[in-house]
């Protein structure tokens, strides 16, 4: 059995491949059942924050699978108390199966995996939705997900700007110069990126909006935007958190990764949806209709429309990821 530590599963990955891969998974599909999510009560003993173990399991069948038959598991802990030992709240690993014998293949790192292939959802998204003369990206966000976000976007798109916006300026300043050493290189071209402190000018300038963080309230207002934005949000992933408001999804075209998970878990589509705000007819697609081409995305020549993906991650996409770093090592 092959063990595949962060570094490895990152270059093992490269960007376009794997949006390739996410891309011929939609459209064939696999078993995917619903996320296991078990709380571990006070792991510390009376006092301590509740921790979390999320198991999400896929399988493609032999017929189906680009490659043989796969079967795979990410085991996600979430314990919040972490910090306190200078320790990370959130460790994943990816366990790699044989699917016509239920041998281990691989054991990969999985929160390096987990970036991977959340930016590359994002840059799936936006190959169907997003101008293809994009040429301005804002990032909104300074954690971990945001320069393959970035780099993601850049790939998919002639992104000739960047500006950065995070609620600690220092954040946005450090990611703006990592991003700024390491762009050019990774696409093949010069662009330029800068950290910004009005979110409402950055939101107004750009083509491609997106957005990875925690936050419990709106972060792009909906009067902000303009004919023909697309907005990526990644972040948000419960349905307390929220990284746009009412107007932003009233008067964008509505696309999410899948239905099951953005109906149920993502604040951005949940919380409009309990106030009447929109219905869930109003999400024209997710990434299975798509890539199926059972539903339309922007067309090239429409400059008008305001696109909107929400995502929250899909088991589907964890095992796309895997299979392409096990079979790349």
């Amino acid at each position: 059995m092959k063990i595949l530590s962060g570094a490895e599963v990152d270059s093992a990955i490269d960007d376009l491949a794997l949006i390739d891969r996410l891309e011929a998974l939609f459209q064939t599909g696999c078993e995917m059942p619903q996320r296991h999510h078990h709380t571990v009560f006070a792991p510390n003993g009376p006092g301590s924050a509740d921790a979390t173990l999320l198991l999400m399991p896929a399988w493609t069948p032999q017929a189906t699978s680009a490659a043989a038959g796969r079967i795979g598991i990410k085991v996600v802990t979430v314990f919040p108390d972490n910090g306190r030992q200078s320790l990370p709240s959130i460790f994943g690993q990816y366990l790699l199966l044989d699917g016509a014998t239920g041998a281990p293949l691989a054991l990969l790192d999985g929160t390096i995996l987990t970036k991977r292939r959340t930016a590359c959802a994002s840059g799936l998204a936006s190959r169907y939705l997003s101008r293809p003369d994009a040429a301005s990206l804002l990032m909104v966000g300074t954690g971990a997900l945001a320069p393959h976000l970035v780099r993601v976007h850049a790939k998919v798109r002639p992104i000739m700007r960047v500006a950065v916006w995070g609620r600690d300026a220092d954040k946005s300043r450090r990611l703006a110069q990592e991003l700024a050493g390491t762009l050019p290189a990774a696409v093949g071209r010069s662009i330029t990126v800068q950290a910004v402190a009005d979110r409402k000018s950055a939101v107004t300038e750009a083509d491609i909006v997106s957005c990875a963080t925690l936050s419990k309230t709106p972060l792009v207002e909906g009067d902000w935007l303009h004919a023909g934005q697309h907005l990526d949000l990644v972040g948000a992933y419960t349905p307390q958190m929220r990284e746009s408001d009412d107007a932003a999804v009233r008067r964008a075209r509505l696309y999410v990764d899948t239905r099951a998970g953005a109906l149920t878990e993502a604040g951005d589509v949940v919380q409009p949806l309990a106030a009447g705000v929109i219905e869930p007819s109003d999400v024209v697609a997710d990434l299975f209709e798509l890539s199926r081409r059972q539903k339309p995305g922007r067309a090239r020549d429409d400059r008008n429309v305001i696109t909107l993906f929400k995502s929250v991650g899909a088991a589907l996409e964890d095992l796309a990821a895997a299979e392409l770093a096990f079979d790349a090592g």
